[in-house]
């Protein structure tokens, strides 16, 4: 352990001698050397002992910064000098402009033209809007080396890094009027299209992990079909269906400036845009435009996987986390719940010295009560009712069928859950859906067609794992809308070991004779099939039999197939 530790020490000083520490003066390198010889003193302890102090250290000398070396404009007197004051604007002619765009060119693939479109813009970033430029410098250190790695493996030009800032200014919850969502502006179907998921708790399009790896893939497939990446950017600002009428009516060709005039108007300041930024970003300090601290860089922040269900509010409190941190770092999660299973984990991120503490206290955040009371049975209510309900904005040429077969529903399902009086629809037009096998509120009343009871037993039903409303209802020969009613349901979610009040046909003399017919033979116990009868059904008759079991004593592969007067093992004698 010694040796390990010793190690770790001389690469950590190498480093530290080698690179700038980021954002930091002289002082803090010295200090920072203080502490790593701190760290050799403590290493005078036997090698088996375990020292919370040195691991503690370990992970604020992994999280220093060892790559830049930017002038941070933090001070409120300094931005208004750097930003506001008249003579710190400097002004060029357009020859030294068409200069630097010439350097950039030549290295990249992508063409970064100089026109009046792009010089108006290139005016709008360094002139008009000083401050929202100096944010997103400040932004692109958290943003743009995550970035960076996507587009690196997917071999595609690092430059279309600048291609977020045009769509949100690196905004990771900006949200467009047309509802366009996240750093890369997915709009719903393009981005469920990548698979992002969108449901009450959790909208995939403003992940930065998720949404960067979804719009590297949607540029490429761009890329693959113009062969152009300024065509390819159009297309994905208003669509390739508006690229392909524009190149028709230009012609054909491929060019994007000769097919420019034919495209929506916004679009055609797009390109433009994205040019001017991929100049004034790398041409900042040119036009005194430094970037204003982000509060956390790239290199600070880590991921832990959550495996169960998790709140911010739980996090905060037993972390002492901020939650403005929590939300900016996860902005995903929309109402602060992590909806997290054992089969299906999810990502939290983390400034990196919060990684370790929570990692030796991940179990007691999961069964943290907080102090507004958020208990884990709430969450799994809420996550229920949010995963259950979606919503579909109908594309051009869909119809109500499509979409019923798209979500595994039926028409009249999607006309009762958006009250629809007819099969009309509109694209544009938002429908809720539920997911299947959930048939979601009714806008009818559950008491109206309730069965008379005067003739039945009242009983009370402990609900079973894996029941729900519709094989309850079978059982007791009533329907769904019955025990709805009976128990005063609003919707057809029921939980185990929930009690409901059903009432049972009374038992006839007739009906005595028509009780299950079994014999034991070679010690098992036998069932008789009647007619109507389900592997479900015969399971229920017998305590401590289950379905699976049935199947597997009688080889039974399609349960579909049994016939009246079939004998089946049950069970052993």
């Amino acid at each position: 352990m010694r040796h390990l530790l010793f190690l770790l020490i001389l690469v950590i000083t190498t480093a530290t001698l080698c690179f700038p520490v980021f954002a930091s003066s002289e002082e803090d390198t010295t200090q920072s050397i203080k502490n790593i010889d701190t760290l050799a003193v403590k290493m005078n302890v036997p090698g088996d002992e375990f020292n919370p102090n040195i691991l503690a250290f370990m992970d604020s000398l992994v999280a220093l910064n060892f790559y830049t070396n930017l002038t941070f404009t933090d001070d409120t007197n300094q931005l208004n000098t750097f930003l506001f004051a008249k003579d710190s604007i400097p002004v060029y002619p357009d020859s030294v402009i068409i200069k630097q765009l010439e350097d950039l060119n030549r290295e990249t693939i992508m063409e970064l033209s100089f026109n009046k479109y792009v010089k108006n813009y290139i005016v709008a970033y360094s002139q008009k809007r000083r401050e929202v430029a100096s944010r997103v410098l400040g932004l692109s250190e958290v943003y743009f080396p995550l970035f960076e790695e996507y587009l690196d493996k997917y071999n595609m030009p690092l430059e279309l890094k600048y291609l977020a800032v045009v769509e949100s200014a690196l905004n990771p919850t900006a949200n467009s009027r047309a509802g366009a969502k996240g750093l890369w502006q997915f709009m719903y179907s393009t981005g469920k299209l990548y698979g992002l998921k969108v449901n009450s708790l959790v909208d995939d399009r403003f992940d930065p992990i998720k949404s960067t790896d979804a719009a590297c893939r949607h540029l490429q497939d761009l890329y693959n079909i113009y062969g152009n990446w300024a065509l390819a950017l159009a297309a994905y600002n208003s669509g390739p269906g508006n690229v392909n009428k524009a190149i028709r009516r230009a012609g054909g060709t491929k060019s994007y400036w000769a097919v420019w005039p034919y495209l929506p108007r916004e679009t055609r300041g797009y390109v433009p845009a994205f040019i001017a930024v991929a100049y004034i970003m790398n041409h900042a300090a040119d036009y005194n435009l430094y970037p204003i601290h982000p509060g956390i860089f790239h290199q600070e922040i880590d991921t832990v996987m959550i495996n169960d269900v998790l709140s911010f509010d739980q996090i905060s409190e037993l972390m002492g986390i901020s939650m403005d941190e929590l939300k900016f770092l996860n902005p995903a999660y929309k109402t602060g719940i992590i909806p997290a299973k054992k089969d299906q984990a999810y990502v939290l991120r983390l400034p990196y010295p919060y990684i370790g503490p929570f990692v030796e206290k991940e179990k007691e955040l999961y069964a943290y009560k907080t102090k507004k009371g958020i208990e884990k049975e709430k969450l799994l209510a809420e996550i229920k009712k949010a995963t259950e309900r979606n919503i579909h904005i109908v594309r051009s040429g869909e119809n109500l069928g499509l979409i019923a077969q798209k979500n595994r529903c039926s028409v009249s399902n999607i006309k009762s859950w958006n009250n629809l009086r007819s099969n009309t629809i509109y694209p544009g037009q938002k429908l809720v859906i539920y997911a299947p096998g959930y048939t979601g509120p009714k806008t009818t009343s559950t008491t109206s067609t309730a069965t008379d009871v005067s003739d039945r037993d009242k009983n009370t039903h402990t609900v079973k794992n894996g029941e729900n409303l519709g094989l309850i209802a079978n059982k007791y020969k009533c329907s769904v809308s019955d025990l709805k009613a009976w128990n005063n349901l609003k919707g057809n979610t029921i939980q185990p070991k929930q009690k409901l009040i059903v009432y049972e046909p009374k038992v006839t003399p007739m009906e005595t004779t028509k009780k299950p017919e079994t014999s034991e033979e070679g010690g098992f116990v036998y069932h008789t099939v009647r007619s109507g009868d389900t592997l479900w059904d015969i399971a229920k008759l017998y305590d401590g039999v289950s379905v699976e079991q049935i199947k597997e004593l009688n080889n039974i592969r399609n349960s579909k197939r049994l016939k009246p007067g079939q004998k089946l093992k049950v069970k052993k004698a």
